[in-house]
Formats: C-alpha cells, sequence, structure tokens
C-alpha cells in the first residue's frame, strides 16, 4: 500500500490506521519507520516533487519482496511542502517475525532514499530551492544520469 499527501503527514492518524487494517492478520511485528523534516542550514522546511509512476513500480517490487518473506510493507509520503518537525514520509513493515521486519524496514528505507524518484527542495523565505548537495542521483536517470 502507497500512499501520497498533499503537506505534511498526519502520523498518529496513518500509524494508528495501518495498525488497525493489520491488526487481525496474525503479524507478530509490526516496525514503523517516521521520517522527519529536521531544522538545518537556516531552512523552514522542505518540499517535494514525485515521479509516481517511477515511484509505483518501485514500491510494487518492494512488495514482492515483502510478500516473499511472509512480510507485508505500507508507506506514505508527502507531496509539495512540509514544515520543520513535520513528517514526510511513513513506512511501516507487517511480519510474523520481529527479524524479518527489523531487516526488512532497514533494507527498505536504505533503498528508498537511494532509488525513490522524489526531489526535495529546501524552503526559504517562501523560495524552494533544489537541495542537490542532500540529493541522491537515481541509477540511470536523466540524459546525462551516470551509466553503471
Amino acid at each position: 500500500m502507497l500512499s501520497l499527501y498533499d503537506g505534511a503527514l498526519n502520523v498518529p492518524k496513518l500509524l494508528k490506521e495501518w495498525y488497525e487494517e493489520e491488526s487481525q492478520s496474525n503479524y507478530g511485528a509490526y516496525i514503523p519507520f517516521v521520517g522527519t523534516v529536521r531544522s538545518e542550514d537556516g531552512i523552514d522546511g522542505l518540499s517535494f516533487d514525485i515521479y509516481e509512476p517511477i515511484l509505483e513500480s518501485w514500491f510494487l517490487s518492494w512488495q514482492e519482496k515483502a510478500k516473499e518473506r511472509g512480510a507485508l510493507i505500507k508507506m506514505a509520503h508527502s507531496r509539495g511542502d512540509v514544515l520543520l518537525h513535520e513528517s514526510s514520509y511513513i513506512a511501516a513493515v507487517f511480519s510474523p517475525k520481529r527479524r524479518v521486519a527489523l531487516e526488512f524496514i532497514d533494507e527498505f528505507v536504505e533503498d528508498f532514499k537511494a532509488s525513490a524518484p522524489i526531489w526535495k527542495y529546501d524552503l526559504r523565505k517562501g523560495q524552494r530551492v533544489y537541495a542537490k548537495d542532500r540529493s541522491t542521483a537515481i541509477k540511470g536517470s536523466g540524459i546525462l544520469g551516470a551509466k553503471q
């Protein structure tokens, strides 16, 4: 399950919904990860653009990986502006065994940071400024993308 929202995520609401959706599914572990916009370099927040078709394809491949391990993955991400101390990203793994969930959430979040087609901008005094120094190029992307 992949959900995209305009603006900051309502963390308590989403985590409660996900928990309630899976509470009778016989999973022994529910491991959430919440990404929060932190104060750094004088920014007022972050803003996000998402290329949804590639994100959906990327997420579907992770759902298949989770299924192979008897697990389930859910993710929510923000589009647009998210201010300091608000959440822009939530992921959660449900699994029969805690070790699978712990390992899978780590793998998923790391690959998300490296591979998800989401572009980040700093918010500074009402302006969006591309956060190049904190962005990761997607392998093979763009006309000038490095071929690996």
